[in-house]
């Protein structure tokens, strides 16, 4: 159990949930059809650059991540869920209960994020007169 965010405990925290992503039932195979078994290392590379960003403020990612989500066109709500489900679940299990905390808040802001990128739709508001 790690009571600090250091690079190398979210290393470990991201191997770790990553490769429960991987197993998933409902989330494995849309990782399984956009990063082959042989890209997993460069993958959690650039995932590693996106929450050392986002958590540690390192400035290493420089990606665009709503696009690269945007493109994958499969994407509904329960798959956010399911992901945020593993993710609480993994921080959970290898950091504090505050530092699991500060995690799984930035993800779920990261999640509504993209979420209402990707499914907002304006027009659905809108009523008929």
């Amino acid at each position: 159990m790690h009571d600090t965010l250091t690079e190398a405990s979210l290393h470990s925290f991201l191997a770790a949930f990553y490769a429960k992503v991987q197993r998933d039932p409902l989330i494995g195979p849309v990782f399984a059809r956009v990063v082959p078994d042989a890209d997993w290392p460069r993958h959690l590379a650039v995932i590693q650059d996106f929450w050392s960003s986002v958590l540690l403020k390192s400035g290493r990612y420089k990606g665009n991540p709503f696009g690269k989500h945007q493109v994958l066109g499969e994407l509904t709500p329960s798959h956010f869920a399911r992901w945020l489900a593993l993710f609480e679940q993994t921080a959970g299990e290898l950091f504090s209960a505050d530092v699991a905390m500060h995690l799984t808040e930035r993800a779920n802001r990261i999640g509504d994020s993209l979420k209402a990128g990707l499914f907002f739709k304006p027009e659905s508001l809108r009523q008929d007169r």
